[in-house]
């Protein structure tokens, strides 16, 4: 086994259920994680205002990694880390998934925007966007076009999305960050998730989790796939892991 001293935990879809609530086996597995040392970190794609309530509720103690790792912060607030789109980029990225018809959202250090986007991108800095449709067509032409663009990283966080960030940001970037300010490897790393933002964390972690709910290419990647996120898999994966229950 493994020796876990720091759990890594996507948020949809993983440690969420599809009500947005955190199980009670989730809730109580942290609990006990926490209790005997091990850092518990939520690792999103979500901006840190609609993460932080979260780590809040679970009483989680030392760090968060929001934005898919564009952003890495202490619970007290403290900004560690942050990796910026340019305007420019994200202007351009706008403009072709207008053109696509596509739906948007976007993250600023300001908060989030879903539909109701600012007349000057240049008010504003950037750290991730997000476009989203059921066309697959579509959807294809998104990957191809934003694929020409060297300075960017695309993943998803369902099958239907597309996320873009700075070129180099991943979590898995932002977890070997923490790995390296708290003392450890990440040898030392469970990370729990379900999608292609995961897919790193997954891959260079000690333990790699995939959720029941995973997609396939999660799955493929992972050390082992627990039960879906409705079914409290991050709960079972923890008391395999950390806890030996």
């Amino acid at each position: 086994m493994k020796d876990i001293k720091l759990i890594a935990l996507d948020m949809d879809g993983t440690l969420l259920n599809d009500n947005q609530e955190v199980p009670e086996r989730n809730r109580k597995a942290i609990e006990q994680a926490l209790a005997k040392d091990v850092h518990v970190v939520l690792s999103t794609g979500r901006g840190f205002n609609t993460c932080y309530p979260y780590a809040v509720d679970l009483e989680l103690p030392t760090y968060l990694i929001s934005a898919n790792g564009a952003e890495i912060w202490t619970m007290e607030k403290e900004l560690l880390r942050r990796r910026k789109l340019e305007t420019e980029m994200m202007e351009k990225l706008y403009n072709i998934a207008t053109q696509v018809g596509a739906g948007m959202w976007m993250i600023s250090t300001e908060g989030a925007f879903n539909g109701d986007f600012p007349k000057d991108f240049n008010e504003y800095e950037w750290l991730k966007f997000g476009c989203h449709t059921t066309d697959q067509r579509k959807l294809d032409i998104l990957i191809k076009e934003f694929s020409k663009y060297e300075e960017l990283e695309l993943s998803n966080s369902l099958p239907t999305n597309i996320e873009v960030n700075a070129k180099g940001v991943s979590k898995a970037d932002a977890l070997h960050f923490l790995c390296e300010r708290i003392g450890i490897t990440m040898d030392n790393v469970l990370a729990c998730g379900d999608s292609l933002n995961d897919i790193k964390m997954i891959q260079e972690a000690g333990v790699g989790v995939a959720m029941g709910n995973a997609q396939e290419a999660i799955k493929k990647v992972a050390d082992h796939t627990t039960v879906t996120n409705n079914e409290s898999g991050v709960g079972v994966a923890i008391e395999k892991f950390v806890l030996n229950v």
